[in-house]
């Protein structure tokens, strides 16, 4: 029987969170994953180059998915914007069953080999948080606005990771606290800039960080006779 490309990394990543607990993202997990599945070796592989790495990038990427579903479904509307931007970190948070595969994540990608798959998966979340939540910048701020988010994001899953309060009520404080420090800082950025003496200051770097473009988003089509990767 044929198995399509998401049905096999979903059965592996199930089948692997068995494991992870206890042999972290490793090769021990992604051969016991292989085994409990009953998925070929080669397609395995074939899916999953990099075995279990793949596997906590994808595991990584269904919390993302769960997020922006809840994110759909709640009213947010009668929130100020700071309360949505906590609420979305808060759903994603939530949307984890298995508070060990984010521990064991965390360690993945704090090794130097893959820091920068770490690094893409956080910014990730915080773009899709900012997407989810309307946000239309097409210059520095759009790297700005996920740079500070990535910071609060990053802080907020460290701290959750080692918070036993009563349904993480500390987390959500120290969210809370972290995002009103952002809120500061952008009230202090937005005194500056009404300031007629440092607005000349700071007219040459305004003016060259204006010149900064958001990505051009590129919509996917599929051409006759073009060839469409898998998609992770």
């Amino acid at each position: 029987m044929t198995v399509s490309y998401e049905t096999a990394k979903r059965d592996l990543l199930q089948a692997a969170l068995m494991h992870v607990a206890f042999d972290g993202w490793s090769e021990a997990t992604f051969k016991a994953a292989i085994r409990d599945s009953g998925i070929a070796p080669s397609v395995a592989r074939a899916v999953c180059p990099r075995g279990a790495v793949d596997l906590a990038i994808a595991f990584h990427k269904a919390g993302d998915d769960a997020m922006l579903e809840r994110l759909k479904s709640a009213d947010l509307s009668e929130m100020k914007f700071r309360d949505k931007i906590a609420s979305a970190v808060r759903f994603r948070l939530e949307a984890v069953d298995d508070k060990e595969a984010v521990r064991r994540g965390a360690t993945l990608f704090a090794l130097p080999i893959y820091a920068a798959d770490g690094a893409k998966l956080v910014w990730g979340t915080c773009d899709a948080i900012w997407t989810a939540l309307g946000d239309t910048s097409d210059d520095v701020n759009w790297y700005t606005k996920r740079a500070t988010l990535s910071g609060v994001y990053s802080s907020t899953v460290l701290y959750w990771l080692g918070d036993n309060s009563a349904d993480y009520a500390a987390t959500w404080d120290f969210l809370d606290r972290r995002i009103e420090d952002v809120m500061r800082i952008e009230k202090l950025k937005a005194q500056a800039r009404k300031s007629p003496t440092i607005s000349r200051l700071m007219a040459g770097p305004n003016w060259l960080m204006s010149q900064i473009k958001a990505p051009t988003r590129v919509p996917k089509m599929d051409l006759p006779g073009s060839w469409t990767a898998p998609r992770e």
